[in-house]
């Protein structure tokens, strides 16, 4: 692990200066650096460009001398972790400058009990006897079996974090919806942790033990993402990014990602792109690490792979080229909206939660092929049909995008040309999943945007969608609360008691 003579030299120079004294070496044996600290503490400089190719850890070892006979410390181990070294050593230090009791530590393939690591003490140099290389592989074959998968597919790995200011059920239901969301971008969930907060820390938002935790559970698992459930600011994930070496991006980084996986239509991605720009702007404010975790990966697809360079100057004249565009995509939607209303056909409009089934819904009522998929955010671009009812009459019925709690606010306004729309419409479907044990808590939300887009006016039935996956009398029941109707969009039969309130609305109840 280390040679005699060069513990010997830094005891000495650490007995002299009466100052701690470390050395970084490398697995081939050469010392990277040397490290100079105060009598009780030292620091570990930018290890940027260190990691071993395919490796987990960082291809370092830290060993430094303690003058006053204490223990290998809770910030050493946190170092461990934090830099993912190979190993961190201690030597004690006697008056004479004679090297003594040795601690070495190495994280663990998986935690025992409550620790992560192991600490290993031997009294003097001269019984050091450990195989560093046999060690340093068996860690490293023991780490990557987790990376192991049954299928040939690769995905990216993520840890979820969840700081807790309020109660608690809200806050699990809310970390049960960033799950999905990971899962939604094709992340593969690698752990969750949670942590209690009196109040948020300024700099990390958690704290600095939590921090270690997790990225101690990182390198466990070979994750190398972490989403926070919170709204980070740009200054809380640079701080996060430089003391972790992880990516880092919050519920708002990954909802804007998802949607730049999804959009397909030139309108569609244009208001992505405008959305991610406003997300990224504040943290444009200088190239830093942080910012290269930032735009690469998860979290930074479309325009955030090509912004890293970008100044502030540029990226709001991209804005303001971009509000143009949508501008004359909201003319031209106001153009097929006079002429659909010349033409006196009705306009119905699909809204609900993200996974309702809107989607479903759209295509069992015109035989259409929507794309819909059991995933969050499955549609994003505005898709219209045509729906005919008796005597010679149709409708125009429009999918939208789905809303979702907490929203990102650049992406609403960013999507306001496409929800425009809806202020068009005769009629609105409120779509609720009747099945999700947070129905209630959805159509709340859903109420609160249309309430904030100015839509409470226009006529809404509310449909209850999936009622087949839970008793009739309690479909019936919530049905009959909310003066709405049951459904199951994938069987048309169920669809009847719909369609007629659809029909008494639009031509018998407008008539009158």
């Amino acid at each position: 692990m280390v040679s005699r003579e060069a513990l010997r030299r830094i005891a000495a120079i650490s007995s002299e200066t009466k100052r701690q004294v470390g050395m970084l070496i490398t697995r081939s044996g050469d010392v990277a650096c040397v490290v100079i600290g105060d009598d009780k503490r030292i620091s570990i400089p930018d290890l940027a460009g260190y990691r071993s190719a395919g490796s987990r850890l960082n291809g370092l070892r830290f060993i430094h001398t303690h003058l006053h006979n204490e223990p290998i410390s809770q910030e050493d181990l946190s170092d461990l972790v934090l830099l993912g070294l190979d190993m961190m050593a201690t030597v004690q230090v006697d008056p004479e400058g004679i090297p003594g009791r040795i601690d070495c530590a190495h994280i663990l393939p998986k935690n025992i009990g409550n620790r992560g690591w192991d600490i290993t003490s031997v009294p003097d140099s001269g019984q050091l006897n450990i195989d560093f290389t046999e060690l340093i592989r068996a860690l490293e074959d023991e780490l990557a079996r987790t990376d192991r998968r049954p299928t040939l597919e690769k995905k990216e790995k993520a840890v979820l974090v969840s700081a807790i200011t309020g109660p608690t059920g809200p806050a699990n239901e809310s970390l049960n919806e960033l799950r999905a969301l990971a899962i939604s971008n094709d992340l593969v969930v690698a752990g969750v942790v949670v942590q209690r907060l009196d109040k948020p820390d300024p700099r990390f938002f958690i704290g600095r033990g939590k921090l270690s935790e997790l990225a101690l559970k990182c390198t466990q698992t070979g994750a190398g993402l972490l989403i926070f459930d919170n709204e980070l600011t740009p200054n809380q994930i640079k701080s996060l990014t430089d003391y972790t070496e992880l990516r880092i991006i919050d519920r708002s980084q990954l909802i804007l990602d998802i949607f730049a996986r999804r959009a397909v239509t030139r309108e569609g991605k244009i208001q992505v792109e405008l959305a991610q720009l406003k997300y990224l702007l504040p943290r444009l404010a200088e190239k830093n690490t942080a910012m290269s975790r930032l735009t690469g990966g998860i979290g930074a697809r479309g325009p955030g792979e090509t912004k890293l360079e970008i100044n502030r100057r540029r990226a709001r004249e991209r804005i303001i080229n971009l509000n143009r565009e949508l501008e004359k995509i909201r003319q031209q939607r106001q153009d097929r909206r006079r002429l659909r209303t010349s033409r006196r056909v009705p306009v119905i409009s699909i809204v609900g939660y993200t996974n309702a089934g809107k989607s479903t819904l759209l295509n069992t009522l015109t035989n259409s092929s929507v794309g819909a998929r059991d995933r969050l955010f499955e549609t994003l671009d505005p898709s219209s049909r045509r729906l005919r009812f008796p005597r010679e009459r149709e409708v125009i019925i429009t999918d939208t995008v789905g809303f979702i709690r907490a929203l990102p606010k650049s992406l609403m306004e960013a999507f306001a040309a496409t929800l425009e729309e809806l202020h068009d419409a005769d009629l609105l479907l409120h779509v609720a999943d009747a099945a999700n044990p947070r129905m209630e808590e959805q159509i709340k939300t859903v109420e609160e945007v249309l309430l904030q887009l100015d839509l409470k006016e226009i006529p809404c039935i509310t449909v209850f969608n999936k009622s087949d996956l839970i008793p009739p009398e309690e479909a019936i029941s919530i049905a009959r609360l909310r003066d709405g109707v049951p459904i199951s969009a994938l069987d048309r039969k169920s669809l009847t008691p719909l369609l007629t309130s659809i029909e008494d609305f639009l031509w018998n109840h407008g008539d009158s």
